[in-house]
């Protein structure tokens, strides 16, 4: 199963919803996807939707995830890799009204830099071929991220710290 989330940003983020959608539609993505779409306005037709889920049951879906998609929030990509998962990360872009500015394309691509646990998209063209190899993409990382929590956790604080300030 694959697990799609953009987060409860009250701006939409049809981009993500309706890629991954044409995903499944086209045949690229083979297996089951469930969404959480927010505040989307596009209603996917080739996958299961809701607008929001339970804190618990959004932690049931990403447990059971073969593959995790968030948008670049980082709280939506940090539960995924405490629970062992490497997430593919989505960020919203202003050029498509999808956030106020673009400091979730900055915090991915940091993120992405520093620590190497997380695979980002800026070009949603890209993502049916990063599904489709996903595996490979991540044996090839080689993060460890499930014996190095607590010094990806640091490492992210001191991430934050230094864009915030």
């Amino acid at each position: 199963m694959i697990f799609v989330t953009v987060g409860t940003h009250e701006q939409p983020f049809n981009r993500l919803v309706k890629a991954v959608d044409e995903l499944k539609r086209d045949g690229v993505i083979t297996e089951e996807v469930i969404m959480q779409t927010g505040f989307s306005t596009y209603e996917p037709k080739y996958c299961q939707w809701s607008k929001l889920f339970p804190y618990q049951q959004m932690i049931k879906n990403v447990e059971e995830a073969h593959i995790v998609i968030t948008h670049g929030g980082p709280a939506s990509f940090i539960m995924p890799l405490h629970i062992g998962k490497t997430p593919i990360v989505v960020p919203r872009q202003h050029q498509f009204e999808e956030h106020v500015n673009d400091h979730q394309v900055e915090f991915a691509r940091n993120v992405a830099e520093r620590m190497g646990t997380i695979i980002p998209v800026e070009d949603i063209s890209k993502l049916g071929e990063i599904i489709t190899n996903y595996g490979e993409i991540v044996a090839g990382m080689g993060h460890g991220m499930t014996s190095n929590n607590k010094k990806f956790c640091d490492d992210l604080e001191n991430i934050v710290d230094g864009i915030i300030k």
